[in-house]
């Protein structure tokens, strides 16, 4: 069985026992978290689509990590103005594992 769950901005296929990153999520690690954006629930029997979404579907999943990844450079120039900008950026993530896949 699996779903294409929605968070973040971001779609993701998701089935139990998966480890999956996504962006930030509130809560500990250890903590039970329960996504209600399913857009697909399938793999028995007939395939259910949402509309946008599945009625009564619902993704049960763990937090195992919060963190931040790997710092990208965000560098501006423009050329013969004397205009030069450097910043750096970490994004804040969470890792989930997907317990259930209810409805």
């Amino acid at each position: 069985m699996f779903a294409v769950i929605k968070t973040g901005g971001k779609q993701y296929k998701v089935a139990p026992g998966e480890v999956l990153r996504v962006e930030k999520l509130p809560g500990e690690p250890g903590d039970t978290v329960e996504l209600s954006e399913v857009l697909l629930v399938a793999g028995e029997g007939e395939p259910r689509v949402g509309t946008p979404l599945v009625e009564g579907a619902r993704v049960k999943a763990t937090i195992l990590e919060q963190g931040r990844s790997k710092k990208i450079i965000v560098f501006k120039k423009k050329r013969r103005k004397n205009y030069k900008r450097k910043r750096g950026h970490r994004q804040y993530y969470t890792v989930l594992r997907i317990e259930e896949i209810v409805g």
